[in-house]
């Protein structure tokens, strides 16, 4: 999740994808494709209590791969992002880039932990251009962490319009939410492939 402002827009966008990747059936092949989601979220992490709290802020004063110890929480987060097969990020924009509570939390951890996967990027705005113009720094900054975005993005213009507060459509026939699906066909392409060649192959070249 890329916000961290007060009362954001985004809540409604983030329950949408993850409604849509709960109810989603896929098959690629033989195989069928299903989603288990874990949200990142700096208003969580970074707040009183968070994981990442205890160790730096949202300024990435202390990045994660600084620490020879890590305590328990903030090493659980690492290798959940290890994990992951492949990565969405919504995100608002901010000044037409990434905003800094996007950048400062993907950036706490190394590019060890996304290399050689994919990502997705879904993008909002309450105006007319749906975040695509940071959509275009945040795919420059995924692929320098190693999970290349595919090509195919969503971007939801007028979001507070095409959403309500829970995340369903006020008209699920809006041909603008369609975005959304061909975005997921090609993720998933490309996380089966790429699991598929890190297990057979491993990384070609591990990033220390």
């Amino acid at each position: 999740m890329g916000s961290a402002r007060d009362g954001r827009l985004g809540d409604r966008v983030l329950k949408w994808v993850k409604s849509s990747l709960a109810t989603r059936q896929a098959t690629l092949g033989n195989a069928t494709i299903s989603h288990e989601v874990t949200v990142m979220d700096p208003i969580d992490l970074f707040g009183a209590g968070g994981a990442l709290a205890e160790i730096s802020s949202g300024e990435l004063s202390n990045p994660t791969f600084f620490l020879k110890d890590k305590p328990p929480r903030v090493a659980a987060l690492i290798e959940t992002i290890k994990a992951a097969d492949c990565y969405i990020v919504v995100s608002p924009e901010y000044n037409h880039i990434a905003p800094p509570a996007l950048a400062s939390l993907m950036g706490h951890f190394g590019g060890s932990c996304y290399a050689f996967k994919p990502s997705g990027i879904v993008t909002y705005a309450n105006g007319i251009w749906g975040g695509m113009r940071a959509a275009m720094s945040i795919q420059v900054m995924c692929h320098e962490l190693g999970c290349l975005p595919v090509s195919a993005m969503c971007g939801l213009p007028m979001a507070q319009e095409l959403l309500n507060p829970d995340g369903t459509p006020t008209d699920p026939n809006d041909r603008r939410l369609t975005q959304l699906s061909r975005m997921l066909d090609q993720l998933e392409w490309m996380a089966a492939a790429m699991k598929t060649q890190r297990e057979e192959t491993g990384n070609p070249n591990p990033i220390p």
